[in-house]
């Protein structure tokens, strides 16, 4: 499961709606379930284990997306950093005096059951140098001009099939207006991403200017999709 499944980014925003007290603990589950399939934790069915969380202090879900080279969101130790980074995503539960992750991977049984297991790592403190909203919306705004211009010199985006991530782009009740907005347009620059084309006919400076392009698109669509689910904790900047 790479990071364009939508799992973990659905688990963090409607989880944090619940947690904050704009939906219950069921519709969190429903909604989450309506992305994901049928949802265990550690064997668990995920209702049962979110309440299990809350009745042991969770205050917060954080979104991990890291990258190779860029482990966004992650904080240790090893083996939770390194079973996120195959994923290509994660989550951490933040308790009042610990903190869990949560990766996931397809459950698949027999020909129809199709769903999401989440296996769970002891986690570090969330990091503290993750981006704040308005730095993630200018690092787009920034990353996409860029790459329009580079891309439409050397040959832009092919088409390809649709990109599996558009059910990611409605946060949850209790978010700002602002992170609506970019967490929207990160998912439709990761639609983008997930149709590049190939570098054949190129030459090699030309790919290697296509590359680098993509590359730091990547990283700020990652940044603001992370940002943009945690900005439901961030103090009120306007929308």
């Amino acid at each position: 499961m790479r990071v364009e499944s939508p799992v973990s980014p659905a688990l963090v925003a409607w989880g944090n709606a619940w947690l904050t007290g704009h939906i219950g603990l069921d519709e969190a589950a429903d909604r989450i379930e309506a992305v994901a399939g049928p949802t265990l934790v550690a064997g668990e069915p995920l209702r049962e284990h979110l309440a299990g969380l809350r009745s042991r202090g969770l205050r917060e879900l954080r979104l991990a997306l890291p990258a190779p080279g860029d482990p966004l969101g992650l904080s240790g130790p090893p083996d939770f950093n390194t079973a996120a980074l195959d994923a290509g995503q994660a989550v951490i539960a933040v308790l009042t005096d610990a903190q869990i992750g949560l990766v996931p991977a397809p459950d698949l049984r027999g020909s129809s059951y199709t769903g999401v297991g989440f296996a769970v790592h002891p986690a570090g403190p969330p990091r503290a140098d993750l981006p704040s909203l308005s730095e993630a919306e200018r690092e787009l705004a920034e990353a996409m001009t860029s790459a329009t211009e580079a891309l439409s010199r050397v040959g832009g985006p092919a088409q390809g099939h649709p990109a599996r991530l558009e059910p990611a782009t409605a946060l949850a009740p209790g978010y700002p207006g602002r992170a609506h907005r970019v967490c929207a347009l990160a998912a439709r620059l990761a639609a983008v991403l997930n149709l590049t084309g190939e570098d054949r006919g190129l030459t090699s400076s030309q790919m290697s200017t296509r590359s680098e392009s993509l590359r730091h698109l990547d990283r700020a669509v990652r940044r603001a999709l992370v940002a943009s689910h945690h900005a439901v904790f961030e103090p009120p900047r306007g929308s």
